[in-house]
């Protein structure tokens, strides 16, 4: 993607979030820097206030799409939590390019905003306890950060228990 499509998608989101009347702010993001690990180093931000967003995909019959939030301290309960939410028999994470063509964003970038309104968003219970969550931009240019009680102002957003599992760091 050029960064003509970058931008459009950032004014999306961003347009997205206002109108919701979510208070955020944007950080400019090296691209290089986008991934999870990489961007609090380089930025100076912990880990335990960041959140990935991540697309799950069936592997059998018709392809259905769901898009999970969780700590990026934790990871995604995909095989129960996420399979039983999705009510299919197998599961798997949505490749780079398939997140790409679903979503319009690039894997570093994924975000919880602007996603097509047929999939469905789950948010992991533990996100709403962090001060602040920082969040993908869109793309892989910028970060947003916002207080994590404003997730439940977007529409389709399911809060749910379990999603993750925590991981030692």
């Amino acid at each position: 993607m050029d960064d003509l499509n970058h931008s459009t998608l950032e004014e999306k989101l961003i347009s997205q979030i206002r109108n919701l009347g979510i208070q955020y702010e944007w950080i400019p993001v090296n691209p290089d820097y986008a991934d999870t690990a990489q961007f609090c180093k380089k930025y100076g931000f912990s880990v335990d206030q960041s959140g990935n967003t991540i697309i799950v995909a069936s592997k059998r019959g018709p392809k259905i799409y769901c898009a999970c939030l969780v700590l990026a301290t934790d990871r995604l309960d995909v095989n129960k939590k996420v399979k039983s939410l999705m009510n299919v028999s197998r599961v798997s994470f949505a490749n780079p390019e398939e997140t790409t063509k679903l979503t319009g964003m690039m894997i570093g970038g994924v975000t919880i905003f602007g996603l097509p309104e047929d999939i469905p968003i789950y948010v992991d219970a533990k996100v709403l306890e962090a001060p602040k969550i920082i969040l993908g931009g869109g793309s892989r240019s910028g970060k947003i950060i916002i207080s994590p009680q404003d997730i439940v102002k977007i529409p389709k957003v399911q809060i749910t228990e379990g999603l993750s599992i925590s991981i030692s760091q």
